[in-house]
């Protein structure tokens, strides 16, 4: 059928800018495992993520995954399906659990680190979660949830965890002891994430693959007609949602050369695809804002790093543009392409 006739059945095509495809490649991944594996032989030296001051290299991210995929497999004996539920912030500790989670042909339950305990308990009966990796900011929370569910293990961590010496223990330590935000809590048999990833170092990987069926998350609703409940997303709905995307980006994307800030939370489904996948397929460097509502500590992150791109919503810009000019004097945004 020649483009002309297509056109007269899909009229829409006619107003696609110039070098946006009719038709996404669905068969270019197989899964979001193979994503992040094409992503980490071509840009292996590049940035992958940048979170309070500290980068980490799509190598690094390669390893640090492999790592954690090695505990969650050799020294938890999960098996292919299981449940990891994630509840932290943005951190650098994220997309290596993520990561992780998913090339040990587990699934992610992506878990809003604001939860209550109610909350929490029904997300976590719900999907049947094996694990909970947890920031110390909310283990709390965690303490009296887990204490009603032994058969949920622990993983917890700091957000200056991986942040490097001696930045990692002076973030810790002022959380703590100054800002007073990490309250006091015991998990019993919790395992560090530091310590998983020296643990999983000591395990071979197996080749795990993943079907395009494959369950990758169980991402929960937000409650607001009812309890909330999860939607399983496979390999194949994410890997289509991201070349859709990438379609539409990919005429103005310089593979390699993009820096995205990633100001709304991994947890939620728009950054974990948007920014998350998309611009980790083109090899871009995900600027982490742990707490954009923080928003002079958000711009002294712009500051500090000059960037090409920025997803949000309306609260998150409105609250730049009511930042005193002054304030977001050195904002780099003439490096936007």
């Amino acid at each position: 059928m020649s483009p002309g006739l297509q056109n007269e059945h899909r009229p829409w095509l006619d107003h696609y800018p110039a070098g946006v495809p009719a038709q996404i490649d669905l068969d270019e991944f197989a899964s979001i495992n193979d994503v992040f594996d094409s992503a980490l032989a071509k840009y292996r030296e590049n940035t992958a993520f940048i979170n309070m001051g500290k980068s980490l290299s799509y190598g690094e991210l390669d390893r640090l995954s492999r790592d954690f995929a090695g505990y969650l497999l050799g020294e938890l004996k999960l098996r292919k399906g299981d449940r990891v539920a994630i509840m932290m912030p943005n951190c650098l500790q994220y997309p290596v659990a993520i990561i992780g989670v998913l090339r040990a042909g587990l699934t992610v339950v992506n878990t809003n680190p604001m939860y209550t305990a109610r909350e929490l308990k029904h997300q976590l009966a719900d999907s049947g979660a094996s694990v909970l990796v947890v920031m110390d900011n909310f283990g709390h929370v965690a303490q009296d949830v887990l204490a009603q569910m032994p058969g949920v293990r622990a993983v917890t961590t700091g957000l200056g965890d991986m942040l490097g010496f001696p930045k990692g223990l002076i973030v810790n330590f002022v959380l703590k002891h100054v800002k007073k935000m990490v309250p006091d809590y015991a998990i019993p048999n919790a395992v560090r994430f530091r310590d998983a990833l020296t643990l999983g170092r000591m395990h071979k990987l197996p080749d795990v693959r993943n079907a395009p069926d494959d369950l990758a998350f169980l991402q929960y609703t937000g409650g607001t007609t009812g309890v909330s409940k999860g939607a399983m997303l496979t390999h194949r709905n994410l890997v289509a949602n991201m070349q859709q995307a990438a379609a539409w980006v990919g005429t103005n994307v310089k593979p390699g050369k993009e820096v995205i800030v990633t100001a709304l939370p991994l947890y939620h489904i728009f950054a974990l695809t948007a920014n998350g996948l998309v611009f980790m397929k083109f090899g871009a460097t995900n600027l982490l804002i742990t707490n954009p509502r923080d928003m002079p500590g958000f711009v002294k992150e712009l500051k500090a790093t000059p960037f090409t791109a920025i997803t949000g919503v309306n609260t998150l810009f409105n609250g730049l543009l009511n930042t005193p000019v002054m304030a977001v004097n050195g904002v780099a945004f003439s490096s936007f392409t």
